[in-house]
């Protein structure tokens, strides 16, 4: 394993051996998150993971469920080769990375339904037309009984932790259109692309899981 290196979208040094890249962050959550996707995941789903990073939480789950088919993707290139990297290693039922940036009005064109979509640490280091493109997409690209997993630091009012007050600066600092988003603006932009509100699951280091399914019919 080299030495660390900095991979243009991380807000971290990261380790890499050969084209696998090693998170940090990654590696204090991995096994929380994918204790409870494992949990959450219908048999045999088909998973569509947004901004997958290194890849490690992707093989988190799926060497938990190997009943599933994973498909990672990510606008970063050296994030790709990682993703595939890992694959080859360690998940098998983990599809090649695909360059999906969902701002790009065709980019979900011909990717077909999935059982749920999952965004691990995104939404606060991209535009909030990041997020509105997910709840845009998650319309067509999400079964009728499927699931939308987020995962990340959320703004809860005075109830939010001062540590993620402390990152939401720092992000600021770093490019004004990122931030750690408040729980309620998200909820009401995936409520406005037909889900309902969220279980809201408390996870380790002051962040949440939000797990959304459809609303029900009035």
């Amino acid at each position: 394993m080299t030495d660390a290196t900095k991979t243009p979208i991380a807000l971290e040094s990261r380790l890499v051996d050969a084209a696998r890249l090693f998170s940090p962050s990654a590696a204090r959550n991995r096994d929380p998150i994918g204790d409870q996707l494992a949990g959450l995941l219908p048999p045999g789903a088909r998973v569509l993971e947004i901004g997958s990073g290194t890849g490690e939480h992707a093989v988190a789950v799926c060497q938990r469920r190997p009943d599933i088919v994973w498909q990672p993707s990510d606008p970063d290139a050296a994030s790709r080769a990682s993703q595939d990297a890992w694959a080859a290693e360690a998940a098998p039922n983990m599809l090649p990375a695909l360059d999906l940036d969902l701002t790009r009005p065709e980019a979900a064109e011909q990717l077909g339904r999935f059982d749920a979509l999952v965004c691990l640490n995104v939404i606060h280091i991209a535009p909030w037309t990041v997020a509105e493109a997910i709840a845009n997409a998650s319309q067509a690209l999400i079964a009728d009984d499927g699931l939308i997993y987020l995962y990340g630091p959320y703004l809860e009012g005075e109830a939010t932790a001062a540590s993620n007050l402390e990152f939401d600066r720092s992000l600021k600092s770093r490019n004004p259109s990122w931030g750690v988003r408040a729980r309620s603006d998200v909820e009401a932009l995936f409520a406005a692309s037909g889900w309902a509100r969220p279980q809201r699951h408390e996870m380790p280091a002051n962040n949440l899981s939000l797990v959304f399914d459809r609303r029900s019919p009035i």
